[in-house]
């Protein structure tokens, strides 16, 4: 285990210095109007000595190596347009928590519904609670979020009497970003908990727990449900840690000062430093997911060795 955890962690690094790198020469292709904030009233002498003073004018290597050297003393620049001349990681501390807010309000509820829901349709299978499920999973996979998300808001927004600018303080206006942000995941976990709960339960140690006389409840939630997890459990943190970092959409549709929000108005103003550091932050994010999610997959199930060969992902 610990040795798998070594290679894991060492090829999450490796994996987040090839991301950052390419994202970093990617934005030095941009236009350099996104390093400024009167672009239109500097002169070209002037902007080629602040692009100086920034470094920008220095051989592409030297700034990546310049940016590792400063990413690794906690500095991630400063925004240019955004915030004029305010430090990302500022402005990122004031944003992270309203999405973590947000996102562990989600999965909380995701968790709470999906799993009940997904045992609940293996246990009935082929009842009408189990076509209810069917169906419900069908018309979130099938029809584009955007659109059931609009008719959330739309409506959600008159039965609880609450305006269309979210209010932090407000916990009725947390109600709509939440539901809309859980559907997705409720509809993923009560899909595939079914399909693995039915899988197992076909199996020789179900038929044998049956043939001793365990009450059918009992061998659903005792031994299926147990099983059947496993599989799953290793998309939770992914999908937890996704979730927290905020949804672009929902974010920006109920105008909530997340993380989400902020990704699309720092694009809209070609604020180059901060796309950098927001990437930064959803790479993190994506590289531990697929780590935490490979470890709690072998915590679950012991019997499960991801340091042999082919065990991995």
């Amino acid at each position: 285990m610990l040795k798998y955890l070594g290679k894991r962690i060492a090829r999450s690094f490796l994996t987040l210095i090839i991301i950052l790198t390419v994202v970093f020469c990617l934005l030095r292709l941009m236009p350099i109007e996104g390093y400024f904030t009167n672009f239109d009233k500097l002169t070209p002498q002037q902007i080629q000595v602040s692009l100086q003073e920034m470094g920008l004018t220095d051989p592409l290597p030297v700034q990546v190596v310049r940016f590792f050297n400063d990413l690794v003393h906690g500095d991630l620049g400063v925004s240019r347009i955004y915030r004029a001349n305010v430090p990302v990681a500022e402005i990122l501390a004031d944003k992270v928590p309203v999405s973590i807010k947000l996102g562990v309000l989600s999965m909380i509820v995701s968790l709470f519904v999906g799993l009940p829901m997904g045992a609940l349709m293996a246990r009935y299978k082929y009842r009408w609670f189990d076509k209810l499920g069917t169906l419900f999973i069908v018309c979130i996979q099938a029809v584009p979020a955007a659109v059931y998300f609009l008719y959330i808001q739309l409506y959600g927004t008159q039965a609880l009497g609450v305006g269309l600018l979210f209010q932090i303080d407000d916990p009725k206006y947390w109600i709509l970003p939440v539901v809309s942000m859980s559907l997705n995941n409720i509809a993923f976990y009560g899909m595939w908990l079914r399909r693995y709960m039915v899988d197992e339960s076909n199996k020789d140690y179900v038929k044998l727990a049956r043939a001793k006389g365990m009450s059918e409840g009992g061998v659903m939630f005792k031994h299926i449900f147990r099983n059947a997890f496993v599989p799953l459990a290793q998309y939770i943190p992914t999908a937890f840690l996704n979730t927290v970092i905020g949804s672009i959409y929902i974010e920006s549709l109920y105008s909530i000062p997340g993380m989400g929000g902020l990704l699309v108005t720092v694009i809209k103003k070609h604020d180059n430093t901060m796309v950098q550091g927001i990437v930064l932050l959803y790479a993190c994010v994506g590289v531990m997911g697929l780590l935490f999610g490979d470890i709690l997959m072998v915590l679950l199930d012991p019997r499960i060795s991801l340091s042999k060969k082919g065990g991995d992902r």
